[in-house]
């Protein structure tokens, strides 16, 4: 299978703190990717780095073969981005932050199919500041898909929202991997991680304390549940004690 994002001993300090070392990703496309870890154990750093946004140390990354950092005009075609926080002008309209996104692409998707796959058609003419926290999430992941990109990287996607609507883009993006869509993405929810990846990658300190699949996290712990499991690899609290 054809690879998108290929990272290779991926390093990044910060004043002599290590919060990547030796990070090695292989994702295929079609494939959905779950990086893990508690706050701080290096997520955001490894995303940073592979997006570009960030320069590693020491180490390589391609997305689609290219570089981030060397070829970041020819990958903002073809590469969308949700972000768990983002701040955008006060008082812009849902439609206008929308034309605002796809005028920026050469092939973009038509966003009001968009918002209304993730039930905000109604919202048009909502300034974005009035919508609920759930509602700014699915827009931040609409946003996302705007540039009609090969690779997504979602952070946090389905924070804020109830059981049906995080069922609703379970079932969204289950589509984008079967159109060849490959997802990179991170979670605190390990029933969303579970449904969703074929592969998981789990990060402490910096490093890389598991990879493969959720059922090889669970086959490889004293656990039968991944919940468990995952907390016993970060070496959390893990409160059903029962294997």
């Amino acid at each position: 299978m054809e690879t998108t994002i290929e990272v290779k001993n991926l390093c990044k300090s910060y004043a002599h703190i290590k919060a990547v070392e030796n990070v090695n990703i292989s994702i295929c496309r079609g494939e959905v990717f779950g990086l893990l870890g508690a706050n701080g154990a290096g997520k955001s750093t490894t995303i940073e780095c592979i997006l570009g946004t960030k320069k590693q140390d020491s180490g390589t990354v391609s997305i689609l073969g290219m570089n981030p950092q060397k070829e970041r005009k020819e990958l903002f075609e073809k590469v969308g981005v949700q972000f768990q926080e983002a701040n955008y002008q006060d008082k812009i309209k849902v439609a206008e932050l929308c034309e605002v996104t796809a005028s920026l692409y050469k092939t973009a998707l038509d966003y009001d199919t968009l918002l209304k796959q993730f039930g905000l058609s109604d919202k048009l003419k909502s300034p974005v500041s009035e919508l609920s926290g759930g509602q700014r999430q699915r827009l931040f992941i609409v946003l996302a898909l705007i540039p009609n990109p090969e690779v997504v990287f979602l952070d946090e996607l389905t924070t804020g929202l109830d059981a049906k609507a995080r069922r609703d883009v379970w079932k969204s993006l289950s589509e984008l991997k079967a159109k060849g869509i490959t997802i990179l993405l991170t979670s605190h929810f390990m029933d969303e991680v579970e449904a969703l990846c074929d592969k998981i990658m789990i990060l402490k300190k910096g490093g890389i304390i598991f990879c493969g699949t959720v059922q090889d996290a669970i086959a490889t712990s004293p656990y039968k549940k991944f919940e468990d499991a995952y907390l016993w690899y970060t070496d959390e609290e893990v409160e059903n004690e029962s294997i």
